[in-house]
């Protein structure tokens, strides 16, 4: 019996083997690596198999007859064969296309910093990061400063980027353009911006090579998107030594609506007490602040208003270039309103809408008197030292209507095309003399983001506009491309045309311009992770048809601009530490306004570097920030009419820019777990060292008396305290530093 049985089990086994098939292969993607963890499944059966480290598979099946085989694996298209299974093994080679993955796909980085939820592996700045930047004091426009491309010009307000002007960057919020994002000020003295970093979820800082979705900027564009509903409700005060606030935000009870309001007044009187100005001040810089915003969740989307109203004055005295027993006293009243309103929302089988709209009006009052030693207004019989006595008021009114549609074309790729209409309305009174300027500004975009794969994108578009005070079109292709390189590394190309009309202060002289115009041409590498931050730029600027002034207005202008920045950012090789470090190398030249030739404008800076260090000590419930930056010394230039044209009478460079500054931040409430007050006391101190700072010269009509350009005071101070009730972040304050 025993001997049968054996006989029996061997004849099975030899039956059992002649009857199976081995069907082996292996798995690669389209570009032909290896894909290990493959599932491959022949269907309806329980025979199968998974890739091994070589991309390898095998499986025995018993069954006979035609099989579908199916390989399937993560973040790839599943493929399907089918198979005759009879007496011979089989080999079976599959490739797997990757699916196209919002999380997984590359994104265009040339040209541009983006700061936002949606792409938090790409952040380079959030509002935290704003607030927490030494030399910023919550200025938007302080804190990029601190990135490669922007320059540090401290006597006017802007951003000055890769060579461009202050008025070639335009800011817009939720798509639409904002006009005056800056208080107004005084010569030589810049001012902060508007609006609050705390507004805003994202911020993109583009620059160069902006989408064709934006326009009407020849340098740079500061994208900001307005936060949508808050977490909760809550109050919250603020008081220190240049302001007092205090602000309510009420959601409500179905979390689907909420609104809002905030009011400051800002005072710079205790802050002169302490440190010397250089003006003599007759009218202390005073400001107030008020702001209102609702915002409702739709169906499928979002509505937004919001609301800003600023007001201010401020008046001061400096000695008189021409005449050491003479001042040149300047005052300014502004008051500025802003309105914003959009709504975004899905409308199904992959279209989305976005319409906004927006309305500002800006109003200055300024007065020029040259007075004598008693501070009393005086003439002198002296045109070049009288023609200062005068006074403008000036109002600038626009308006925008903007609609972009969108539509989903397959995978991630998107169509996105729309219009836009602005309306510009300026009237400006020079002592009796009036003039006006209105201009109608009509555009139409479209652009394509066309995703070939996870590691390849092209962005293509265009953007025509006409406006009708200079009755000219322009048409503006745009194009960028993306290819990753390696796991978290890539390349990105960007070209565009870009257009502005000239400024309103040309304007008024005469209408007879184009557009002046940049080609921008832009190649990156940028490795981007949890922790670490690294990109390397290069870029070239073609100008054409700049404005000149002499000896008749015109459109004659050029120049170029040209150089590499490199910029990294580190959340990780030091314990509770965050820095980043950037670096600009630009060689700029541009002919225009009275320029004799092509010339560095006194706005740019060959080298320019910034150092942002941010260590918290959680068992001091402490922040420490520090900001170094650098730029070499800017040139000056004293142009002399000889009747037939200008020449240069002096020139030089200033001193190189030098200035460290400091913040603290203490969080008492850290590790307390019943906290239902969030508290947060800032103290900071600008340009630590003390460092001279000169931002260039001003000269006397017959040029042989020169005036050194300088910051008020060598040093701003600040200490604050402010808090919030109805929602702690405390422990979101400590991870956005670490």
């Amino acid at each position: 019996m025993i001997k049968f049985l054996l006989n029996f089990l061997i004849l099975f086994i030899a039956t059992s083997t002649y009857a199976q098939v081995m069907v082996s292969g292996e798995v690669k993607d389209t570009k032909g690596n290896i894909l290990r963890g493959a599932t491959i499944t022949l269907k309806e059966t329980y025979d199968g198999a998974i890739t091994d480290s070589l991309g390898r598979f095998s499986f025995k099946t018993f069954e006979k007859g035609k099989f579908i085989v199916e390989v399937k694996m993560i973040d790839y298209t599943s493929v399907s064969q089918e198979i005759n299974i009879e007496k011979d093994n089989l080999n079976l080679s599959f490739s797997l296309k990757e699916e196209l993955n919002e999380l997984k796909a590359i994104t265009i980085t040339a040209g541009s910093f983006e700061a936002s939820d949606r792409k938090r592996a790409a952040t380079v700045l959030s509002s935290l990061d704003i607030v927490t930047t030494a030399n910023a004091n919550a200025d938007i426009t302080g804190a990029v400063k601190t990135l490669p491309g922007a320059q540090q010009v401290g006597e006017q307000e802007g951003l000055f980027v890769r060579g461009g002007a202050g008025y070639e960057t335009k800011q817009f919020m939720d798509g639409t353009y904002i006009n005056n994002p800056f208080f107004t000020g005084a010569q030589d003295i810049a001012t902060r911006g508007r609006f609050s970093p705390f507004l805003f979820k994202g911020t993109v800082f583009s620059t160069g090579g902006y989408s064709a979705l934006y326009g009407q900027a020849l340098s740079s564009a500061l994208i900001l998107e307005s936060i949508d509903l808050p977490e909760r409700s809550e109050a919250s005060a603020s008081v220190s030594s240049v302001f007092v606030g205090a602000g309510l935000q009420n959601l409500s009870t179905d979390k689907k609506s909420s609104y809002g309001f905030n009011y400051g007044y800002t005072n710079l009187l205790p802050y002169f007490k302490i440190v010397k100005q250089t003006p003599d001040y007759f009218a202390v810089p005073a400001f107030h602040n008020l702001d209102g915003n609702f915002r409702i969740k739709t169906k499928k989307g979002m509505i937004k208003f919001y609301s800003q109203y600023n007001s201010g004055d401020l008046g001061l005295r400096r000695p008189n270039i021409d005449d050491a027993n003479l001042k040149n006293a300047f005052g300014v009243t502004n008051s500025n309103w802003y309105n914003n309103i959009s709504w975004k929302e899905f409308l199904g089988n992959g279209w989305r809408i976005n319409v906004a709209g927006s309305y500002s009006t800006n109003k200055d009052h300024l007065t020029q008197e040259i007075q004598n030693q008693n501070n009393t207004k005086t003439t002198t019989g002296l045109s070049y030292i009288d023609n200062n006595n005068f006074i403008i008021d000036q109002t600038q009114n626009v308006s925008q209507l903007r609609t972009v549609v969108e539509k989903k074309l397959g995978g991630i790729s998107y169509l996105r095309f729309g219009g836009e209409y602005w309306h510009s309305y300026v009237k400006s009174k020079y002592n009796n003399l009036a003039t006006s300027l209105n201009d109608n500004l009509f555009a139409g975009f479209a652009e394509s983001d066309i995703y070939i794969s996870n590691s390849f994108v092209a962005k293509v578009g265009a953007r025509v506009e006409h406006s009708s005070i200079i009755n000219k079109w322009n048409v503006a292709p745009r194009i960028s491309l993306a290819y990753k390189v390696g796991k978290e590394g890539s390349m990105s190309f960007a070209y565009g045309d870009f257009y502005q009309k000239p400024e309103n202060i040309y304007l008024f002289n005469t209408k007879n311009f184009k557009y002046t115009k940049a080609t921008h041409y832009i190649l990156n590498y940028s490795k981007m992770t949890q922790f670490y931050s690294f990109r390397i730029e290069g870029f070239y600027k073609k100008y054409t048809d700049l404005v000149k002034t002499y000896p008749t207005y015109n459109n004659a202008g050029t120049g170029y601009a040209q150089g590499i920045e490199l910029f990294w950012r580190d959340k990780k090789t030091f314990k509770n530490v965050d820095y980043w470090l950037s670096y600009s190398y630009l060689d700029t030249k541009r002919d225009f306004n009275n320029f004799p030739m092509q010339l560095q404008p006194t706005f740019a800076a060959n080298h320019t570097a910034s150092l942002v260090v941010k260590r918290f000590v959680t068992e001091w419930k402490t922040g420490f920030n520090f900001t170094y930056s650098y730029a070499t010394g800017r040139p000056y230039y004293n142009f002399q009419n000889n009747g037939n044209s200008f020449t240069i009478k002096d020139e030089g460079r200033t001193i190189p820019f030098n200035s460290l500054s400091f913040s603290l931040n203490y969080l008492p409430n850290i590790g307390k777990k019943d906290a239902k007050t969030f508290i947060v006391l800032v103290a900071s101190m600008t340009n630590v060292l003390n460092q001279t700072q000169v931002f260039g010269y001003n000269y006397s009509y017959d040029g042989n008396t020169k005036q050194a350009i300088n910051p008020p005071a060598q040093q701003f101070f600040f200490l604050g305290c402010f808090l919030s009730w109805g929602v702690d972040r405390t422990q979101n304050a400590i991870n956005n530093n670490l």
